[in-house]
């Protein structure tokens, strides 16, 4: 099985960071315009779906992976929402359970394969692993995304720039320390969740909010146009795969 994940360029970030915004208020906009349950079944379905599509290509292909990533970030924001909003539980206390969870998914997969590196996704454990963490990364985002600006009232646009500075933690590490790859990429995978989120919901969010007003539909209409042009160039130019297997 070839490597099924893309090569990490500046177009992977830019994509990322953009659907991290795009499923936060998108997902926002399904549970506010329809039945909290149905939007949630509805976003489940089409993950699963997506998932399966994923799990049975032998290779990596841009518009299955990144719909993938896209569902996961909408599922995703609805898990932590969830948590906070039906269950009741507190942000900082979801935000230690996800971050609890993906402490748990990390030691079990280097335990289980002896790496945790992106470019051995090439089997079928180290994919299930990989996509597990994936999703909880994204809860973890959005808990504590919501954390900062709601529990800590820092808003919507100053837990951006918080998040912002810390995921330019690992860009300069690696640059002027050497810092590992793969804890580099993990990091700043995680990262780029609560900076898009926060972003997204700072432009959307109403005034009465301190937000920007534009609304939940424009911004994920915009998002998602953005998203299909980027996703559309990788398919066609494929200047993130490669053909050759990875080494493990």
């Amino acid at each position: 099985m070839l490597n099924k994940v893309p090569e990490i360029t500046i177009l992977f970030w830019i994509t990322k960071v953009l659907t991290t915004g795009m499923g936060e208020v998108f997902s926002d906009y399904l549970v506010s315009h329809m039945n909290p349950i149905l939007a949630v079944a509805f976003a489940g379905i089409v993950l699963v779906a997506s998932l399966v599509m994923q799990f049975l290509v032998p290779k990596y292909v841009a518009w299955i992976y990144w719909l993938v990533v896209v569902m996961v970030s909408i599922f995703g924001t609805m898990a932590a929402d969830i948590v906070h909003v039906v269950v009741g539980i507190p942000y900082l206390i979801s935000t230690m359970f996800f971050l609890i969870a993906l402490a748990i998914l990390f030691f079990s997969w280097y335990k289980k394969e002896n790496t945790l590196s992106i470019h051995s996704i090439q089997t079928r454990h180290r994919e299930a692993f990989y996509w597990s963490i994936v999703m909880v990364t994204f809860a973890l985002g959005t808990s504590a995304g919501d954390m900062t600006a709601s529990t800590m009232h820092l808003g919507y646009f100053s837990s951006g720039i918080l998040f912002a500075i810390l995921l330019a933690i690992p860009a300069v590490g690696y640059w002027l320390f050497h810092l590992n790859r793969t804890f580099v990429f993990w990091f700043a995978y995680i990262m780029t969740r609560p900076v898009g989120a926060s972003f997204s919901d700072w432009i959307s969010a109403s005034h009465s909010r301190n937000g920007l007003g534009l609304g939940e539909g424009p911004v994920s209409l915009v998002l998602t146009i953005i998203i299909v042009i980027l996703v559309g160039y990788l398919t066609f130019t494929r200047r993130d795969s490669k053909e050759e297997p990875a080494a493990a």
